[in-house]
């Protein structure tokens, strides 16, 4: 059996009853998969982080493009520099929203969420490992200028006034569909380490600068960052998530 398929040493669920392993039940993976920021500095294994980049391949990709990037940070001194930025992202984001709890929890847990975001912060040269999710769209846009005659074609097909109302909605349509061709890989991935028993949490501080991010990772300027994920063996333990009851998010049409 590869180091892959069997649980990690820091087994949490074996200990309080949730199923871990590649087989675990995917309902019972998804109401358990809580964002784990508390990580042993423990190494987590090569051939394991590029299983957990092979789930998120398998995400959905807009016209099957596969434009993503998967960096996976291990070394320390990348690891030092990214941190550096995280720290004073930190910094400014628990001071500014410790005091502001949404109105789907308390202060009480609202208070636990901003000490483990301080607690990952101060730890972070400790983290084992990073998997950055990227996405560079100079390469579809280039397959665009080249297909310019067709684009035209496009256009004469629903005719100029239609046209011209669908082309302010452009940046917005290659934002979005950006978003959807790598967030559902990052989701995979996160399933998949809550499956195998590692702790990962889904991040997106890093775009209030995202430059310096850029510039820590050695990423170009062409791409452009939408998680940040760190991955380790947990210091606590999965269980059920907490959500507001899905009825209250349910909306039907037609009356």
């Amino acid at each position: 059996m590869s180091a892959v398929a069997s649980a990690p040493r820091h087994d949490p669920g074996a200990r309080h009853g949730v199923p871990v392993g590649p087989d675990a039940p995917v309902m019972e993976v998804l109401a358990t998969m809580r964002a784990m920021r508390k990580l042993r500095p423990d190494p987590v294994d090569r051939a394991t982080l590029e299983r957990l980049v092979e789930a998120a391949t398998w995400g959905p990709s807009g016209g099957n493009t596969q434009e993503y990037a998967f960096t996976i940070v291990d070394d320390r001194e990348t690891m030092h520099a990214v941190g550096e930025v995280w720290r004073r992202t930190c910094r400014y984001y628990t001071t500014a929203q410790r005091p502001l709890p949404p109105p789907s929890t308390t202060q009480e847990a609202w208070d636990k969420v901003m000490d483990s975001l301080e607690v990952l912060a101060a730890n972070f040269d400790e983290t084992p490992a990073l998997v950055v999710a990227s996405y560079d769209m100079s390469g579809i846009l280039k397959r665009m200028l080249r297909g310019y005659g067709h684009t035209l074609r496009g256009a004469r097909a629903i005719g100029p006034w239609q046209t011209l109302r669908m082309l302010r909605h452009i940046p917005r349509f290659m934002r979005t569909g950006e978003a959807a061709s790598i967030y559902p890989g990052v989701q995979n991935l996160l399933l998949a380490a809550r499956a195998l028993g590692l702790g990962a949490t889904l991040t997106t501080w890093h775009t209030l600068y995202e430059p310096d991010y850029r510039r820590a990772l050695g990423l170009p300027r062409s791409t452009r960052i939408y998680a940040i994920v760190p991955v380790g063996h947990p210091r606590g333990h999965f269980g059920p998530v907490s959500r507001r009851p899905a009825r209250e998010a349910i909306r039907y049409t037609g009356g």
